[in-house]
């Protein structure tokens, strides 16, 4: 199946949910939609399955019109935030429900191999009112991989799930997506659910279609400031600068040997995610020396809080590390490993991203 929205737009009175865009999710390929609340993923989805309209564009299946017809004429699974089960069967009917009308044989055996993938097994023989919210949520994301529809919508499917369970369960929908003939469409706000689970990520902000591709390449090649932060957890750093002779000056930092386009002077912000610094210096990295403010442990990472002469900055170190508050450390990173702005949009980045830190 292939899916196409064409200058899509969605408006309610004054208010505008979805500014014009335009995406064909690659067919047989998990798209993550990433941005924060409110981002207007939960808009587009409904675009895609048939629940809403557009006010203006095309929506388009297998090269077909199917702008107005509505969800029910449509063969697309979808699973939102808050689950939807049927309370008068069990959790087995549940997930084998869609099985049974397409006259499918085995469907015990396959309701029992989905049930166990979502760690549900136990619970085949209860009612949904005796089963917990993310138990639930878990039945209604085995019923929709049992109706293997070429169109699987899931909104925040894990949300509701305790952190140590949905890591275990994204690992487990990966593969199942990839042995899978359906084009998936994943709404998060999570830059690192994006990076586990999309072969494609749309980036998404107030209603806007920022940028889209192939995930590695939107997280490392971000085109502007904007997806550079929706695709940073935590928060890209970011740092004032100044377009010299031998590169970007960091304003009471260190000069940045970067190269730019040609025509470029002025102001420039220089971003660097936390993932690229480090308290190792290795072979040319920048130092930016300053003391430590904050160490929280998340996780196997700890995160570090150090304010220095070019403002805080958060390192996100691998690893259980002690840090003593008010402690001096040094910082490092490598000049291919920062992105510089020039008024919103990308000016570099480096040409060897795939290269470790140190």
């Amino acid at each position: 199946m292939q899916l196409s929205l064409e200058r899509v737009t969605k408006k309610s009175g004054p208010q505008t949910w979805l500014y014009p865009q335009s995406i064909a999710p690659h067919s047989g390929a998990v798209t993550v939609l990433l941005g924060a609340t409110q981002a207007g993923k939960t808009s587009l989805m409904r675009l895609m399955a048939g629940l809403d309209a557009p006010t203006e564009g095309k929506v388009l299946v297998d090269g077909q019109d199917v702008t107005g017809v509505p969800v029910r004429q449509r063969n697309v699974a979808m699973v939102y935030q808050q689950f939807i089960n049927y309370p008068s069967l069990r959790v087995a009917d549940n997930i084998g429900s869609p099985l049974k009308l397409r006259g499918e044989k085995n469907v015990e055996a396959r309701v029992r191999e989905l049930a166990d993938k979502l760690h549900i097994g136990m619970f085949l023989d209860r009612y949904p009112a005796e089963l917990s919210g993310g138990q639930q949520q878990r039945v209604a994301l085995a019923r929709a991989l049992a109706k293997n529809a070429p169109l699987m919508l899931l909104d925040e499917p894990l949300v509701n799930l305790d952190y140590k369970l949905r890591e275990g369960l994204r690992e487990e929908l990966t593969q199942l997506f990839a042995s899978g003939d359906s084009t998936v469409i994943y709404a998060t706000t999570e830059p690192g659910e994006a990076l586990l689970l999309g072969g494609y990520t749309a980036v998404m902000d107030a209603g806007e279609l920022l940028q889209y591709g192939p995930t590695a390449e939107v997280f490392h090649a971000p085109q502007s400031l904007r997806v550079a932060r929706a695709f940073s957890d935590p928060p890209m750093n970011l740092m004032a600068g100044r377009v010299v002779a031998e590169g970007v000056q960091i304003e009471g930092g260190p000069l940045l040997p970067i190269t730019l386009p040609a025509g470029v002077d002025g102001a420039v912000t220089v971003g660097v995610r936390a993932s690229a610094l480090d308290v190792q210096a290795g072979e040319g990295g920048i130092a930016l020396p300053g003391k430590v403010e904050l160490a929280e442990i998340s996780g196997s990472d700890t995160f570090v809080h150090v304010e220095t002469l070019v403002g805080e900055l958060v390192a996100q170190l691998t690893g259980v590390h002690r840090f003593d508050l008010g402690a001096a450390v040094t910082l490092y990173f490598h000049a291919p490993q920062a992105y510089v702005f020039d008024g919103g949009e990308r000016l570099a980045v480096a040409p060897d991203w795939r290269r470790p830190k140190g």
